[in-house]
């Protein structure tokens, strides 16, 4: 009975490795992935930082929304 028991403990540890190397395998490595790094700048009407790419910009300054831009710097 105990042998049955110890074969069985076996299997387990055997099986949970199995299926642990086989999840690392399907993994894609850390180093492939790219992080994509943006500028982020200050709106001239109401200060709230925001990426460079969502900005509007008019006269030098740069704007959170259109509306922003219309009013101006403070």
């Amino acid at each position: 009975m105990i042998k049955i028991l110890l074969l069985i403990a076996i299997g387990f540890v055997v099986w949970t490795l199995f299926r642990s190397y086989l999840r690392s395998l399907n993994k894609p490595p850390v180093s492939t992935r790219e992080t994509v790094v943006e500028d982020m700048v200050k709106c001239a009407h109401c200060g709230v930082n925001l990426p460079r790419s969502e900005a509007t910009l008019s006269g030098g300054e740069l704007f959170c929304s259109p509306e922003h831009q219309k009013l101006g710097k403070k």
